[in-house]
Formats: structure tokens, C-alpha cells, sequence
């Protein structure tokens, strides 16, 4: 894939535009995932998204090869998020966090394993939706888009230890907003079972 990437970068500097239009259909849906998790709104995600790739069309002779494509187009989109929210100064929404020690996060997550997969996926795509754009952004690029974490340090401009530590952070955030929503029973059941 990334040779092929490297193939069709090379057609559009040498003026193959058809070919960026493949570069674009490879990556629209990741862009505007990505765009839609921290602007939080559709219309605007779409927005960025079509932003982002103008950017990466007016900018593709700079890409040197030193990091994935795909690594490369998550930096622009993520970076044209931020231009976007600072541009309209959104106020994001702030989750109180309760302390909560490794073991209540794993509870959470070996709570969601219970439930149907797609029933989860959307419980998770709803409360992502309620965390702040850097938080949602982060989670996502590592678990739905299961990039390692150098690959997101790449992006965010942050070495891997913090994405690390953000990534645990993030997850607490998110654990608080799923202990509010999900069925109690699901997580009494499996604290009982642990016993």
C-alpha cells in the first residue's frame, strides 16, 4: 500500500491529477472519522475534510517519505481540526473526572466485551461524541484506527510517551462517561463474577 501511495504521489507531481482523485477515495473515510470525532458536527467535518485535502494536494511535493502517507494525511487533517476549532473558539464540554484506578477501568472495558459488538460500538461512538476534540481524536486514531502510538505521536506532534499518558487520560475520561451510561447491571454482573 504505502509503495502504491508512493507510485500515485509521484503521477500527480508529474501532473496525473486522476491519480490524487485515487488518493482521495483511499483515505476520505479516515480523514473524515477522524474530522467528525473532533469537530462534532457533520456538516463542518466535511468542511475540514474537503480542507484537508486541498492542503495535502497544494502540499504533496513536501512529502518526503519519512513517515507513512497515511501518517502524513492524519497530521493535516488533525491540524486543520485545530485551525477550525480555534477558529470558532467552541466551548467544549468539560467531564468531571472521579479518580479511578486501573481496576475500574478495566471493569468498564471487560463490561462493554459483554455486550453485542455493534451494540457497543455504538455506545462508544455516543460517548466519544461527549468528550473534548483532543480526547475524542486520540482514542480514536488508536483504537478504531489501531495506529501505534508513534504513528499518533507523528500526528499530534507529541512524543509516545505522552500520547501514552494522554491516551490514559483520555480513556479515564471516557470510563467516567460510560460508568454514567451504561446499565449498572452490566457492571454488577461482572463484579459479581469476579468474586
Amino acid at each position: 500500500m504505502t509503495t502504491n501511495d508512493q507510485l500515485l504521489i509521484d503521477a500527480v507531481l508529474a501532473g496525473d491529477t486522476q491519480s490524487f482523485s485515487v488518493l482521495v477515495d483511499r483515505y476520505k473515510d479516515l480523514v473524515f472519522t477522524l474530522a467528525l470525532r473532533m469537530i462534532k458536527h457533520r456538516e463542518e467535518a466535511e468542511e475540514v475534510s474537503q480542507d484537508t485535502f486541498i492542503k495535502v494536494f497544494r502540499s504533496l511535493n513536501r512529502f518526503k517519505g519519512d513517515s507513512k502517507f497515511s501518517t502524513w494525511i492524519y497530521r493535516v487533517a488533525y491540524n486543520t481540526c485545530l485551525d477550525r476549532l480555534k477558529k470558532h473558539k467552541r466551548e467544549q464540554q468539560v467531564v468531571a473526572i472521579d479518580e479511578y484506578t486501573e481496576h475500574q477501568v478495566k471493569t468498564i472495558d471487560n463490561a462493554l466485551d459483554a455486550m453485542e459488538k455493534d451494540e457497543r460500538k455504538q455506545a462508544i461512538q455516543n460517548c466519544l461524541q461527549l468528550l473534548p476534540s483532543d480526547d475524542s481524536a486520540l482514542l480514536t486514531l488508536f483504537y478504531f484506527e489501531e495506529l501505534s502510538l508513534e504513528e499518533i505521536a507523528d500526528i499530534v506532534g507529541l512524543t509516545a510517551n505522552n500520547v501514552k499518558v494522554k491516551l490514559f487520560r483520555s480513556r479515564k475520561k471516557l470510563t467516567s462517561i460510560l460508568r454514567d451510561r451504561l446499565e449498572p447491571e452490566i457492571i454488577e454482573h461482572y463484579e459479581r463474577e469476579r468474586r
